[in-house]
């Protein structure tokens, strides 16, 4: 795969792709390659007022279907059920392709409306509700965006809301990460076993320009870390374009298999052409992506599917 770019993303002509946070950053890029290789491109973003732009920016990139918008909050389980019925109804049961996208990094401590730590609600708990509620209708794929940041610390799946420990923003960040591939795993494991098609994947996009570490910076009223973020962002990282190249070879290439990980192919998977990636050897413990499968179920009130 040396070299490839978003030109060589197969035809998507006749494929219904969904893609959460497609509003900025990698979302939005996706959306955007995706729609012009001819795919129907769902937009769940949590603001239709912010998504506005993106939606309009979208639709002058497709060749086929317009854009549509879906409204998903997923720091909301009211908003989750909502919203997976919503695509459900849209698509009739047929969605290609779920792009596990959207994330937040680095707050203050925050609760989500279900009172679940922010980030592990936003990036794991709110993905993983969408994708059980989801399954009946995927027909092709599942695909997760984690992050380098996985391999930063572990998961303690008795404390994910920091309710017994004290909260810091970069152990949330790395935890929730983590679960984003556990979780990416273990669904393709049990999809298997319950003799599935459907494949489950995972990528991350290296170091890469984003609205993350600005968001970040801003959550926590600091205009000086603002600035350096966004100094950092045009001194160092690669663009936005480049960073989303590992998530749409996971999510179009055909010779993409279940369990697999995508991130740049360069030096320390920081930067360049999408290759397959290192996962941590946490990220490939079956008995603690178990676990946090069980407690996600209980937490979120939702069943698992499969089972």
């Amino acid at each position: 795969m040396s070299k490839w770019t978003a030109a060589d993303i197969p035809d998507q002509t006749g494929r219904t792709i969904l893609i959460t946070g497609a509003n900025s950053g990698l979302g939005l890029a996706s959306a955007s390659a995706l729609s012009a290789r001819g795919a129907r491109v769902l937009l769940a973003c949590r603001s239709p007022e912010r998504a506005a732009p993106a939606v309009e920016q979208v639709t002058k990139a497709a060749t086929g279907e317009r854009p549509e918008l879906v409204t998903l909050d997923l720091a909301d389980l009211s908003s989750v059920r909502k919203a997976s019925e919503d695509i459900r109804e849209r698509t009739g049961d047929r969605l290609d392709v779920l792009m596990n996208n959207a994330g937040v990094m680095g707050p203050p401590l925050r609760r989500t409306a279900d009172g679940f730590e922010s980030q592990i609600g936003t990036n794991h708990f709110g993905h993983a509700a969408l994708t059980w509620l989801l399954t009946p209708a995927i027909r092709e794929r599942v695909v997760t965006v984690s992050s380098l940041a996985h391999h930063r610390g572990g998961l303690r799946v008795d404390d994910p809301n920091f309710e017994l420990r004290r909260y810091d923003p970069v152990t949330g960040y790395g935890q929730s990460k983590l679960a984003n591939l556990l979780f990416a795993f273990e669904l393709n494991r049990r999809l298997a076993k319950a003799g599935s098609d459907v494949i489950s994947v995972a990528a991350h996009p290296g170091f890469t320009k984003s609205e993350l570490s600005t968001n970040m910076a801003r959550s926590r009223g600091s205009r000086f870390m603002e600035r350096g973020a966004e100094l950092v962002n045009r001194i160092i990282s690669q663009d936005t374009a480049t960073g989303t190249l590992p998530q749409l070879y996971a999510a179009t290439m055909p010779d993409v298999r279940g369990g697999e990980y995508f991130g740049p192919g360069g030096v320390l998977e920081l930067f360049g052409s999408p290759a397959r990636a290192r996962a941590s050897a946490n990220a490939r413990d079956q008995v603690l992506a178990r676990r946090l499968w069980v407690v996600t179920a209980e937490l979120t009130g939702v069943t698992p599917d499969p089972s």
